[in-house]
């Protein structure tokens, strides 16, 4: 791997090549939007309607598609890729951000402005994962690396799913004060309006009911979206410059499952292209590996999630993670990490980790 570029050189190169209509909207996609919706009040009834609870829990599952398939499509039309019209996009992101509770415009400044601005950047990106020197100053991560890693995996991945329900409310702690005061009440009724929706709905089913109709679907939704998320930026080396093929990651999945996402895995292509619809996505990747072979970071979905089982969070280097626990050494994409297996651990510098190896 060849050292960081700027995102501005992929985009200027590609724009060259690529066709104009890729950099409209495509307000088409705009038609999921009732799609989901009615796919959520189905199930929901049905879930009301039946008596058996294995059937409530079968269409738990569909309501917890439409509420992952409805963030994908807000993500699409927060960044602009469905319409340019400020009010349908403030009030459609709005619409389908209920489900994971959270807030369209706080989801813009903190994602569209400082994920996509900073991404990977070990300070300026609220998304990315600590250094060893700075981590393990907090308690919790401090005891948390003090598990062994099979456990601190497995808690890993059962906090994706609260983790991106939780995270936009600690982003929204974050950032509250960063608005301006006239556009802090909008703020504030975004990240209201989920919690009375919920409670509202809480009351009308009741709790067996909204157990099927809101938890569980919430649980599903929360995991499908941190299994992307965590997989598109998590592998990848820290980076000082935004390079999006030096700090992404593209996770592909079969066809129907891909068109079920909305192309959410097309990651690398998002970073280069923010607005881009993932209706284009595909094409874009094929011109991105034709220019940047090299430099290209793609994997299965769920290898991707294999490797994140397997390695720790914690950055020994831009380069490197490290397990604390033992001083080992993991190479990240690019550096070690996709080369057909995980990397064989190498040995810590003197003077790091936590402690001794746990027995």
């Amino acid at each position: 791997m060849t050292e960081e570029q700027h995102l501005r050189e992929y985009t200027k190169a590609l724009k060259a090549r690529l066709p104009r209509h890729f950099f409209e909207p495509v307000p088409a996609r705009l038609a999921y939007l009732p799609v989901f919706l009615t796919l959520l009040g189905l199930c929901a009834g049905g879930i009301v309607a039946t008596p058996y609870v294995l059937l409530k829990l079968l269409l738990s599952f569909g309501v917890g598609y439409s509420f992952i398939a409805l963030g994908f499509l807000a993500h699409e039309i927060l960044h602009g890729a469905v319409t340019k019209n400020p009010t349908v996009r403030s009030v459609a992101g709005t619409l389908a951000f209920i489900p994971l509770m959270v807030g369209a415009r706080l989801w813009r400044k903190w994602h569209n402005i400082e994920h996509h601005a900073h991404t990977q950047h070990p300070e300026d990106d609220p998304d990315a994962m600590g250094a060893l020197e700075s981590a393990i100053q907090k308690p919790i991560v401090k005891w948390m690396f003090r598990q062994v890693p099979a456990l601190r995996s497995f808690f890993l991945f059962f906090s994706f799913t609260f983790w991106f329900t939780l995270h936009a409310y600690r982003m929204f702690r974050h950032f509250l004060p960063d608005f301006k005061p006239q556009e802090r009440p909008i703020v504030v009724f975004q990240a209201v309006l989920p919690v009375l929706v919920w409670l509202l709905v809480l009351l009308w089913l009741g709790p067996l009911n909204f157990l099927f109709v809101f938890v569980i679907p919430w649980l599903i939704a929360n995991f499908i979206a941190m299994s992307f998320i965590a997989t598109n930026h998590l592998l990848n080396p820290i980076t000082e410059t935004n390079d999006p093929l030096l700090n992404s990651l593209t996770v592909r999945n079969p066809k129907w499952l891909e068109w079920l996402t909305l192309g959410f895995g097309y990651h690398i292509e998002h970073h280069v292209f923010p607005a881009l619809s993932p209706k284009y996505a595909q094409a874009v990747a094929q011109k991105i590996k034709e220019l940047w072979p090299e430099r290209y970071n793609e994997l299965p979905h769920w290898k991707a999630l294999f490797y994140l089982w397997k390695t720790p969070r914690l950055y020994r280097d831009h380069r490197n993670l490290i397990e604390p626990t033992t001083g080992h050494v993991f190479g990240t994409m690019g550096f070690g990490l996709n080369d057909g297996k995980i990397k064989q651990p190498q040995p810590k510098p003197p003077g790091r980790g936590l402690g001794k190896r746990r027995a």
